[in-house]
C-alpha cells in the first residue's frame, strides 16, 4: 500500500457512469489534462478542437458553453472568454493590424469605445464612427483598408437599434468583416448572424447568465474558419473562460427565454409610465413608439429588451439624485440580472467619453440607465415614482 501522502494526492479521478449520464453539464475544474504518450500530447496541441491539454486552451465545460452559444445564435462555433471586454479585446487584437480602419456605431458601450480609442492611439488603427441607421454613410467611409464594422444590436444606454440588415449586407458586399455586440438583446430577441453578421459578441455576465454572479464573455462565429484565425491570438491573450463561471452561465441559460419575457414586459410598463411623468424629458426604449429606432426595432427585435434609459429635467444633479433615491432598485454598474439596477452613465459606464462625445452619442447629463429586473412591475413603478417625487419635490 502506498504511503498516505501519495494516496492523498493520487485520488480516484475516474467517473463511474456505466449506463447513465448526468442531466446537467459536469463542472470540470481542472487546469491540465494527462496523456499516456508524448505523441498524443503533441497532437492535442495542434489546434483548438483536439483533446484537452490545458484549460486556457480548452476545457470540457467551457466547450459545452461554446457549443450552446453557437447553437443559440445560429453560428458555426464560438470562443468563451473571461469577460465581455475579454471577448471584445480578443477579437479586435486578433483581427486588426496597424493601418487598418474600423467603422463603429457612434453610440457604443464605453469599454468598447475606450478599446477602439486605445488601438487608434497606440497602433495607428483608424476609427471612424457612424450613426448606424444610414447604409450610405457607412459605404462612403469604407475603403480598401476597412477591416471591421462594429455594431450593437441595442446600443447601451440609448436603446438605438442600427440598421442591421442594411449595414451587414453592405459590409459583406464590400468584403468588410462585421462584429455585433448582442449582449443587450440576447439570442432570444435577435440573432445577428441571420442578418449577415460574421461575429456576435456577448458579455455573458448579462442576460445569458442572468443572476449577477458571473463574469464572462463570448464570441460566436458564422464561419468556423474565422474562429480558427482568432483562436490562437486569444490563447496568447489569456482571457480564457473560467470553468466554474461557465458552469453557472449554462445553468442560467436554461431560463433565459422565461427571464427575457419578464424583463421586456416590465421595461415596457415602466417606459410608458415614465414617458408620461412631468419630471422626465425623454425615455429611450426601442419598442416605445416615440423612440427614433422604433420601426427598425420592430423589424429586427422580437422584444424591446430589459434596458431603458430616461433623461430627467434638471440635468446631472437630477440624475444623481434619482439613482440615490430609489429603494427597491439598486445603484450598481452592471445589467441583465434578475434584480433592477440603476446607474448614471455620464459619471460611470461612459465616463471615458468627454462632454462632446457624450452629446454625439445621445447621452445627456441627466440620463439615468435602468436595467429592469423580473420583480413585480407595480413594485418597480412605485419605487421609481417615489424617487422622482423625492428628487423633484413633487406631490403625489
Amino acid at each position: 500500500m502506498k504511503d498516505i501522502r501519495t494516496r492523498a494526492v493520487h485520488v480516484d479521478r475516474e467517473l463511474d457512469l456505466p449506463a447513465s449520464r448526468p442531466l446537467s453539464v459536469p463542472l470540470v475544474q481542472s487546469s491540465a489534462f494527462a496523456f499516456d504518450t508524448a505523441d498524443a500530447l503533441a497532437r492535442a496541441m495542434a489546434g483548438p478542437d483536439g483533446d484537452y491539454v490545458y484549460s486556457r486552451r480548452g476545457n470540457p465545460t467551457v466547450r459545452a458553453l461554446e457549443r450552446t452559444l453557437a447553437g443559440l445564435e445560429g453560428g458555426a462555433s464560438a470562443i468563451a472568454f473571461a469577460s465581455g471586454m475579454g471577448a471584445i479585446s480578443g477579437v479586435l487584437l486578433a483581427l486588426l493590424r496597424p493601418g487598418d480602419q474600423v467603422i463603429a456605431q457612434r453610440c457604443l458601450y464605453g469599454g468598447t469605445y475606450a478599446a477602439l480609442k486605445d488601438l487608434s492611439e497606440r497602433y495607428g488603427i483608424r476609427v471612424d464612427h457612424i450613426g448606424g441607421d444610414d447604409t450610405a454613410e457607412f459605404e462612403a467611409l469604407a475603403g480598401p483598408r476597412t477591416r471591421l464594422l462594429v455594431l450593437e444590436t441595442i446600443a447601451n444606454p440609448t436603446g438605438q437599434v442600427p440598421d442591421l440588415p442594411g449595414l451587414l449586407a453592405a459590409a459583406r458586399r464590400l468584403g468588410v468583416l462585421s462584429a455585433v455586440d448582442n449582449s443587450l438583446a440576447s439570442p432570444v430577441l435577435c440573432r445577428p448572424i441571420e442578418h449577415g453578421a460574421d461575429i456576435v459578441l456577448h458579455s455573458t455576465t448579462k442576460y445569458l447568465a442572468g443572476h449577477s454572479d458571473v463574469l464572462g464573455g463570448a464570441a460566436v462565429f458564422a464561419d468556423d474558419a474565422l474562429r480558427r484565425e482568432v483562436w490562437p491570438r486569444t490563447v496568447e491573450l489569456g482571457a480564457s473562460a473560467d470553468p466554474f463561471a461557465v458552469w453557472l452561465t449554462l445553468r442560467g441559460i436554461a431560463t433565459l427565454p422565461l427571464r427575457m419575457r419578464e424583463h421586456c414586459a416590465n421595461a415596457g410598463l415602466l417606459a410608458e409610465r415614465l414617458a408620461a411623468h412631468p419630471a422626465v424629458a425623454a425615455v429611450h426604449w426601442p419598442w416605445l413608439r416615440t423612440h427614433p429606432s422604433y420601426a427598425l426595432a420592430r423589424k429586427v427585435l422580437s422584444g424591446g429588451g430589459g434596458l431603458l434609459s430616461f433623461e430627467l429635467h434638471g440635468g446631472r444633479e437630477a440624475g444623481r439624485a434619482f439613482v440615490e433615491g430609489v429603494r427597491l432598485a439598486r445603484l450598481a454598474l452592471s445589467l441583465g440580472g434578475v434584480e433592477t439596477l440603476v446607474t448614471h452613465p455620464a459619471s460611470t459606464s461612459h465616463r471615458e467619453l468627454d462632454e462632446e462625445a457624450l452629446g454625439r452619442a445621445g447621452i445627456g447629463p441627466g440620463l439615468v440607465r435602468m436595467s429592469v429586473g423580473i420583480e413585480d412591475p407595480e413594485d418597480l413603478w412605485q419605487d421609481a415614482e417615489q424617487a422622482l417625487r423625492s428628487s423633484f419635490g413633487l406631490t403625489k
